[in-house]
Order: C-alpha cells, then structure tokens, then sequence
C-alpha cells in the first residue's frame, strides 16, 4: 500500500470517529522549487476532544524514518502520545481512533 493511500485511510477513519486533524504539505515557493517546513514532523496531528493528542508517522510496511524523524519522535515520544503507524497496525489506529486503548 503507498503511504499516500494509506494515508487517506487513516484520516478517514479518524474523522469518521470524530478526530479533527492536520496534515503538513510541501509547498511550492518559487517555479519548481518545492518545501515542507519542518523537516521530520509527523505526517499527522489528530486531536479529539476525549482522547487527546495523537502524533503520527506514517510509513509503508517497508518505509524506514529518517533521521529528522526519528529525532522528532524522541522529542515527542515522553511527552504526547506518538506512533509509527504502518498499514499492518491497522487494528491497533482503529483501536486508538475509537478510544479504546
């Protein structure tokens, strides 16, 4: 599964459990010139009234965290609720997104 689809699946499902998220995107800032301020954040801020904050990675079952985002996840780790979620976690988002764990 690409994480593009992979990412829509979990946005989806979120809103539908009545998360509201964030999603950085690059942006173009000059002809041809792409950038994504940042670099390393997690792809996903979620944010339910109930459950609190989920800051969330998201990889392929292959995909592998850079550097910049294997530092954010030690930043945030001890502090928020972090996850790398793969689309073999699924149970475990829908578990989280439902509340239930």
């Amino acid at each position: 599964m690409l994480e593009r689809e992979w990412q829509k699946q979990v946005i989806d499902l979120a809103v539908a459990h009545g998360w509201k998220y964030f999603h950085t995107s690059p942006k173009q800032v000059r002809s041809g010139s792409w950038r994504s301020d940042g670099n390393g954040f997690p792809d996903l801020v979620l944010a339910h009234w109930k459950h609190g904050i989920i800051f969330a990675e998201l990889k392929s079952d292959s995909g592998r965290l850079s550097e910049d985002q294997k530092d954010w996840a030690v930043t945030l780790v001890n502090h928020t609720t972090y996850r790398v979620w793969r689309p073999k976690d699924f149970e475990e988002v829908v578990e989280m997104l439902q509340g239930k764990k």
